[in-house]
């Protein structure tokens, strides 16, 4: 924003973060200014004038001398969002980033017309309804309960459509269980880990990371014996995955977009695994019937090869596919004809946003035999490309949504037959494997994680008080969410690999600890709800679950 006078400039009062510097600390090293990704510090010179006497009979003497200081940029172009990638690399611990509560950046932001995006988190410092929930029904004397040490666990959900045990074509014959009628349909269905990692793009994601990822995954299936599988998220994969063997963990998403899919398609004849599903977006928690954008910076030479776009521009994801008009028109087109390509050989199931209409969408898949399960994304499930508007006032709780979607399974005699996923949220103070334990326990068969997984195996920098939360404009300090090479050469992809088997690892051993004094080992409690309390009698009464105080 260009002004024409001094008086028309906004002050650092005005903005998010201040930097503070000490000059005396300070070795003028240059490190600070050439690593802050939105250059919001820069080098200076100051004319200092001071006036000195000296002598018996002194005379004033005007002296004026230059000094070099470090500089806060105050330009809403260029400002602070706070990341401290300036104090991390500091040998002297002379700058730091501190917030101002003060500030009415927002109420500047809006210069061009264009309403306020940013990544990140919604900005709600309350705790979540799953953080709300506690684990009450424990087994002593009534009931067995397990050592979570000493005993033997299956912390394992299932992806795909589980028939019910009469509609399952199977004779016994010669002491053998055979099919009954070879040209039957049976549902194709995987055994996975209860924790999937959700849906981030090659391209919303840098090289490094999403190749971190897939590393780590590789090595939990692999070596760690953990069946996690991981979503691609819009945006389609390197067709040296696609004709790997370790397609078989990854999950490949259809979008609005369809950004991907002709190397998808090209690639079908040459692949020696089937990938683990295949998930058709339809809306994404935190901007629900709102479509994303991957802004054109991000867009590099190997992001527009792998979507088949042109390099350098920027691609819009519609809010729905532009050629279903209904869900009953999307289920018979998508999921079929998606089904068909793998052969039938892949669970394919389709993802919605958390809204009241998610019950209309159960529904239908639950009459439709080719519909592997229903993945519901809450409001606070976390994207780079949404606005303020969408991540505040947007959506639906993930809690209550998957609880009404199960309740109407249990109305129909199809729990558990139709797998729902929950996502949105899960993790945001932490607590992970706490809250995937509370989802299941609502109904749901597994959940998607995805911002926690980047905030722990890559130390993501965002949080609520709109610190950095720049993962949209290409500029991420950590080099997660970029594709310019001089940030994401910061992100080494095998340290992400690492992190993610000690995640995960962690998350199996604390699964195991909410699941033994339950009783349970070789089966989910999905659907438990009388294990759980919570201190809030309106949470309580509208989850059906008990009130604790």
């Amino acid at each position: 924003m260009k002004l024409e006078s001094e008086s028309n400039q906004l002050t650092l009062k005005d903005f998010p973060y201040i930097v503070q510097w000490k000059e005396d600390r300070c070795k003028r090293c240059g490190q600070c200014t050439s690593i802050c990704p939105v250059g919001a510090i820069k080098p200076s010179v100051k004319m200092i004038r001071t006036v000195e006497s000296e002598g018996m009979l002194p005379q004033p003497k005007v002296r004026v001398k230059a000094i070099h200081i470090m500089e806060q940029v105050k330009d809403m172009e260029h400002y602070c969002t706070g990341c401290a990638m300036c104090q991390f690399v500091c040998p002297n611990e002379a700058i730091e980033p501190v917030y101002n509560p003060q500030n009415r950046f927002f109420h500047f932001k809006n210069t061009s017309g264009e309403p306020y995006r940013r990544g990140g988190r919604r900005n709600d410092p309350n705790p979540s309804t799953l953080d709300r929930i506690k684990f009450t029904r424990i087994s002593m004397l009534t009931d067995p309960a397990l050592d979570a040490g000493r005993h033997e666990f299956r912390i394992r959900t299932y992806l795909g459509r589980l028939l019910q045990p009469h509609d399952l074509p199977l004779v016994s014959a010669g002491g053998r269980i055979e099919i009954e009628k070879k040209d039957t349909f049976i549902p194709p269905v995987r055994e996975i880990f209860p924790v999937i990692i959700g849906s981030m793009s090659i391209g919303a994601l840098s090289p490094p990371m999403w190749e971190g990822l897939a590393m780590g995954v590789a090595y939990l299936n692999e070596v760690e014996g953990i069946p996690v599988v991981m979503a691609t998220g819009e945006g389609g994969v390197p067709s040296r995955l696609l004709k790997s063997r370790y397609l078989k963990y990854f999950i490949l998403q259809i979008a609005s977009g369809y950004f991907g899919w002709d190397e998808i398609i090209h690639s079908l004849p040459y692949m020696v695994e089937d990938p683990a599903a295949i998930e058709i977006k339809y809306g994404q928690g935190a901007k629900p019937g709102d479509g994303g954008l991957l802004m054109a910076q991000k867009v590099i030479k190997l992001i527009a090869k792998i979507r088949g776009v042109p390099e350098g521009v920027d691609l819009a994801s519609p809010p729905t596919h532009q050629t279903k008009y209904s869900i009953e028109e999307a289920v018979a087109k998508m999921i079929q004809s998606m089904s068909m390509a793998f052969g039938f050989r892949v669970p394919v199931y389709p993802k919605i946003s958390g809204t009241k209409t998610a019950l209309a969408v159960l529904n239908n898949l639950a009459r439709n035999p080719y519909a592997g399960a229903l993945a519901i994304d809450g409001e606070d499930g976390g994207t780079g490309a949404a606005y303020n508007v969408s991540l505040d006032k947007m959506g639906h709780p993930i809690a209550s949504n998957i609880r009404d979607c199960y309740l109407e399974l249990v109305k129909q005699g199809k729990q558990n037959e139709l797998p729902l996923i929950a996502g949105g949220g899960i993790g945001k103070k932490g607590n992970l494997a706490a809250n995937t334990a509370a989802l299941i326990m609502l109904g749901a068969s597994a959940v998607q994680v995805g911002k926690y997984i980047m905030q722990a195996t890559a130390g993501c920098l965002g949080d609520e008080l709109n610190r950095c939360n720049i993962c949209n404009t290409g500029k991420c300090p950590r080099g997660i969410a970029t594709q310019d090479p001089k940030l994401y050469r910061r992100l080494d992809s095998e340290k992400v690999a690492e992190r993610l088997v000690e995640v995960f690892r962690s998350c199996d051993v604390e699964l195991k600890k909410i699941f033994a004094p339950l009783g349970r080992s070789t089966e989910l409690p999905i659907g438990m709800s009388d294990a759980l309390g919570s201190d809030d009698a309106h949470m309580a009464e509208r989850l059906g679950i008990a009130y604790v105080c």
